[in-house]
C-alpha cells in the first residue's frame, strides 16, 4: 500500500510539471490568436508575420527579453510599429510574454 501511494505521488508530481509546460504552450498561442495575429498573420503596420523566419532574423536575435520589452512598451522600427501590448491595455505582462515567446518559437 505504501509504494502505491508513492508511485500515485511521482506519477501527480511528474502531471504537474508536463501539465505546466503544456499550458504555458497552450496560453501563448492563445493570446496571439485572440490578441496578436489580427497584425502578426496578415503584416499590418509592419508586424512581422508569424512563421517567416527572414521577418524574425533579426528580431530573434536581439534575444526574447528584448522582444518582450518591445511589446510591453512600445517600439518603431525601421519597417513599422509596435504599439504597447499591442494596443490593449489589459493585457498582463505574463500574457505578453507568453504571446511573444509562442511567435519567436513559431518563426526559428
Amino acid at each position: 500500500m505504501k509504494n502505491l501511494f508513492v508511485l500515485f505521488i511521482i506519477s501527480a508530481i511528474s502531471l504537474c510539471f508536463t501539465t505546466t509546460s503544456f499550458a504555458g504552450d497552450a496560453k501563448g498561442e492563445g493570446v496571439y490568436m485572440n490578441f496578436c495575429a489580427a497584425c502578426h498573420a496578415s503584416g499590418i503596420a509592419g508586424a512581422p508575420k508569424v512563421g517567416d523566419k527572414d521577418a524574425w532574423q533579426e528580431r530573434i536575435a536581439q534575444g526574447t527579453p528584448v522582444l518582450i520589452e518591445h511589446a510591453l512598451n512600445g517600439f518603431q522600427g525601421k519597417s513599422g510599429v509596435m504599439p504597447a501590448k499591442g494596443g490593449n491595455s489589459a493585457l498582463t505582462e505574463e500574457e505578453i510574454s507568453s504571446a511573444v515567446t509562442y511567435m519567436v518559437d513559431k518563426s526559428k
